[in-house]
């Protein structure tokens, strides 16, 4: 069941000696992929296949690129159960959760097939007689695209589909740990019928993405993960004029009040918290729960995540799966460690299990009686890890959310609207729910957040044209 990977570059397979592999968090003796890593020659010839097929895939119809996504789309739900069942062995989550990832990719290049039809300027008066003003939105070029391991097929399609839909070219780089979901997803894109060069797909470690966002046939890069690459790739794309797109984590509050139901509240923390093992960068990791509800709420949180079911991710009883490796378990076992050693109090799990197989498997941790100036508050953990906090009322709840560097995403949970209807319009994030999860996003709206979690335009839905096309204004006189 070991899988030997490729590049694509200009349309064809190109094979080299394998440098990695990827292993099944769920049992590690399994390798899921073999994979090999591009050096400068790879980088060089993907960009230059971009550059290449770009004046004719700018220039087709918007029919042309549409009937491509649609393609993909409908081939992506036909082979949903297989490619939801590789996702779950490569990455970890439960195969309920690999499945819904694959279909959700494939609503992504159905919706952008749409888009690539939509594609529309303006008319207008000019303010001096006889001359008439349009504008058109053009593709930008060649796109380098950089993705994570937590979403291995929805991100790169939520970067690729609009990409592809507005006329550009991709060089694209998957996260090391997950490239057979990447790679599977490129492969079904030339399988539909991609001309050589507009997706061109490279494997490898960090080098492979910096050789990338600092070349200079690349015209703009997308970007998905932490702070701190997400730093460099920012000013080496800066440095020679290159568009930059970043999307770089959360911190993400969920406010619970005390007028909130109890039960209901439980559900949406352990829902943003726990699914996906935590690894979403939308998770609720901080709970901050004013003291009315406090003590009601931390017990029954805790209880409800003891009873949470980790294991293989696909065992149908399984609730959560592993994390998806060694580095990171053992950093989400760190961070355990340092809250605790500041003075939180371990409710429940932080524990690494073992079980049936040898995995990456942890008991979800909940860790109370933090505050807001702990490690565990400010920094992403990316793990089962929820800590909680307790405030006095909504004000101190709405400045304690406030803090920090992150801004992605942010809940409450409350029956009041005037409270509900004050934090929308007051928290510092770019999405906010009420009376959900903080992880939960659809794929047709814009996906981004504030301060330091994003930089550049928004990604996905009707936003995403604003990174991936750039406009042109027309005179016309008389």
């Amino acid at each position: 069941m070991t899988q030997t990977l490729t590049h694509f570059i200009n349309g064809e397979r190109v094979t080299a000696q394998a440098a990695g592999e990827s292993l099944n968090p769920s049992n590690t003796g399994e390798i899921v992929a073999r994979y090999p890593s591009a050096g400068q020659a790879e980088v060089d010839a993907a960009v230059d296949a971009a550059r290449a097929a770009f004046p004719a895939w700018a220039g087709a119809t918007p029919e042309v690129r549409a009937d491509l996504l649609d393609k993909v789309a409908s081939t992506i739900m036909a082979r949903a159960a297989e490619l939801g069942e590789l996702l779950s062995r490569e990455e970890g989550k439960t195969l309920p959760e690999g499945k819904g990832e694959v279909m959700r990719a494939a609503r992504i290049f159905r919706y952008f097939a749409g888009e690539a039809i939509r594609r529309h300027g303006q008319t207008l008066d000019s303010v001096r007689p006889g001359i008439d003003v349009e504008t058109h939105r053009e593709p930008l070029g060649v796109i380098g695209l950089i993705t994570p391991w937590n979403f291995p097929i929805a991100i790169p399609a939520w970067k690729a589909a609009p990409a592809l839909a507005f006329g550009n070219t991709v060089v694209l780089k998957p996260a090391s740990p997950t490239p057979a979901m990447a790679w599977a997803l490129v492969d079904i894109i030339h399988e539909c019928g991609a001309p050589p060069g507009v997706l061109n797909f490279l494997i490898g470690e960090g080098g492979v993405g910096g050789a990338i966002v600092g070349h200079e046939g690349v015209d703009a890069v997308s970007f998905t993960g932490s702070q701190f690459v997400g730093g460099k790739v920012a000013e080496a794309a800066v440095k020679r004029q290159a568009r930059v797109q970043l999307e770089m984590g959360g911190k993400n509050p969920l406010v619970v009040l005390d007028d909130a139901e109890l039960d209901r509240a439980v559900a949406i923390a352990i829902d943003g918290g726990f699914f996906s093992t935590g690894q979403r960068c939308t998770a609720s990791s901080r709970v901050i729960v004013t003291e009315g509800i406090h003590d009601r709420f931390v017990e029954a949180l805790a209880e409800r995540a003891r009873t949470l079911k980790v294991g293989d991710a696909l065992d149908p009883a399984s609730q959560i799966g592993p994390v998806v490796s060694e580095s990171q378990l053992e950093q989400d076992l760190k961070y355990v460690e340092v809250a605790t050693g500041e003075g939180g109090r371990l409710v429940t799990g932080g524990e690494r299990l073992s079980l049936a197989n040898p995995g990456y498997f942890m008991s979800p941790a909940v860790i109370a009686d933090t505050n807001p100036d702990m490690r565990i508050n400010n920094e992403e953990v990316f793990g089962p890890v929820v800590s909680t906090i307790r405030v006095k009322d909504y004000e101190e709840a709405l400045a304690v959310a406030n803090r920090g560097d992150f801004g992605l995403s942010a809940g409450i949970v409350t029956t009041s609207l005037k409270h509900a209807r004050h934090f929308r319009r007051n928290v510092r994030a770019g999405m906010v729910m009420v009376n959900l999860p903080t992880a939960g996003v659809d794929y047709h709206v814009p996906f981004g957040g504030t301060r330091k979690s994003s930089y550049g335009t928004r990604e996905q839905g009707f936003a995403a044209i604003e990174f991936y096309t750039q406009t042109k204004t027309v005179y016309i006189g008389g």
